[in-house]
This record gives C-alpha cells, sequence and structure tokens, in this order.
C-alpha cells in the first residue's frame, strides 16, 4: 500500500472517507480481483496512519459497497470482495430488491428500465462483437435449439444469452447496471407470466435476436431486443393470474416459476 497511498493525517474531518477512497483506488490501481489479500488490520491502520477505529469506519464503508471483507484467524485480513463495477452491481441489486419488496417500484416499471438498458446493450454488442463472442454465441444457440427440441425450459439459457450481450457490449458499468435483472427481476416476474408464455415464440425470439448478433447487424439486435422485452411487457399487462396483484409489487410471492424468457 505504500506506494500509491497518501497519507491521512490523524484526527482530521472525514479520514474515514478518505482511507476508504484511497483503498478503492488501490484495488483499481492494482486491478486487484475478489479474493486477493488487501493487508491486516493493524498493518493498514499504521500505514494510513489512523485509529483502528477509523480504519474500521472505512472498511465499514467498503463492507456496504460490497468491495472488501474481512477474516479473521491465521492468514486473515481484509480481501476483496468484489470488483467496483461488481459492487455497483450488489447495490443496485439489493435496492432494487427493497424497492420491491416495499411496493414503491412495480415489475412494468422494471420492465421499462430494461428496456431502457438492454435495447442499447444489444446493439453495442452486436457492433463489437470479436471471434470469440460470435463462437460463444453459436455454441449458446446450439444449446438454446436443442432445448426447443425437447420442448424444454431454458430460463438459464435464457439468462445466459442476456449476460453475455451485456459482456460483450464492452460497457462495464452498463453491464453492472443488468445484474438486478437476473439476481431480482427475472424470479420474480417468471411467477406473473409463467401461464401466459408461449415457449415456441421465446424461441423464435431468441433465435432472431443471436441471429442479428451473428451477422454484427446492431439495428436489428436493437429491434430483435425490443420487441422480445415488449412481448415480456404485454404479457404482464393482460395475464389473468391470482397472483398478479400481489407480484407485481414483487410481494407474496411462493410459487416457483418454470418458464424461461
Amino acid at each position: 500500500m505504500s506506494s500509491t497511498r497518501q497519507p491521512v493525517e490523524p484526527g482530521t474531518h472525514n479520514s474515514s472517507q478518505a482511507v476508504a477512497e484511497q483503498l478503492r483506488r488501490f484495488v483499481l490501481d492494482r486491478r486487484l480481483q475478489p479474493g486477493d489479500r488487501i493487508g491486516r488490520e493493524a498493518d493498514l491502520a499504521r500505514e494510513f496512519r489512523v485509529s483502528r477505529p477509523t480504519l474500521r469506519e472505512a472498511l465499514r464503508l467498503l463492507s456496504s459497497e460490497h468491495l472488501v471483507r474481512a477474516s479473521k484467524g491465521p492468514g486473515g485480513g481484509i480481501f476483496v470482495a468484489a470488483t467496483p463495477e461488481q459492487g455497483i452491481g450488489l447495490s443496485v441489486s439489493a435496492a432494487v430488491a427493497t424497492m420491491l419488496d416495499a411496493h414503491s417500484i412495480g415489475l412494468d416499471e422494471l420492465l421499462e428500465t430494461r428496456l431502457l438498458l438492454e435495447v442499447p446493450l444489444a446493439g453495442l454488442a452486436a457492433a463489437r462483437a470479436c471471434e470469440q463472442d460470435i463462437a460463444d454465441l453459436r455454441g449458446l444457440l446450439v444449446e438454446i435449439e436443442a432445448a426447443a427440441a425437447r420442448d424444454e425450459h431454458a430460463a438459464e439459457l435464457d439468462a445466459r444469452l442476456h449476460q453475455m450481450i451485456a459482456r460483450i457490449a464492452g460497457n462495464r458499468l452498463a453491464g453492472s447496471l443488468t445484474s438486478w435483472i437476473f439476481e431480482v427481476f427475472q424470479p420474480r416476474l417468471a411467477v406473473v407470466i409463467a401461464p401466459a408464455v408461449v415457449e415456441t415464440v421465446i424461441a423464435e425470439q431468441h433465435r432472431e435476436l443471436i441471429g442479428a448478433l451473428l451477422r454484427r447487424e446492431p439495428l436489428a439486435a436493437e429491434r430483435a431486443m425490443r420487441e422480445h422485452l415488449v412481448y415480456m411487457r404485454d404479457l404482464l399487462s393482460v395475464v389473468e393470474d391470482p397472483l398478479t396483484d400481489t407480484a407485481r409489487d414483487g410481494s407474496s410471492i411462493t410459487r416457483t416459476a418454470t418458464s424461461n424468457f
């Protein structure tokens, strides 16, 4: 740490925030990954010339952002818990889950947010796909086609497709803002729309989307993604399900959905 840190004077206002910021920069500068060790608490306190309580407050701030974790015992210390973009994704997912549970946002509004995020990401992915990305997409298409031929639900394959598109798009910040879709949103939406989903329609939408990506056609990829998400939105608006009134805000969901989308 000594080669990159700046001194933090003991007792200065907001010294814990200053330590937290320098730890963030250290993780970024060193390109540390989850599981990498930052140091021991006692050593870090001496390094920054701050008290242990001040350092612990800085670590608490970073822990609340899902960026660090502490481990005790031999070999223990402070470790990277997530990269900054992963931390953003975890924070957003937690916030979305809280909003759903508090009835302050509904699934329809989150679907609208997906349209704002994932349509342009599909265009970027089509424009930026490299040869390895194309090979990965072809492999996924084979799996999707095999699942369709067996008339199997393939929620995991759909999630992989959307996550792959976010990765290929190459914008890490935008990609991190989509993690809530898979961690929080889709499991709740699936409960509502499962009875109305037509699997053959979903399979065809996947073919159209992957086809546009393979051809590297941004406008076609955006159109295919929009049609896919609008289909989800239309199902949500018309589905007749006893759980709909409560499930739209994410509460009182007890069934496990088997649909893929």
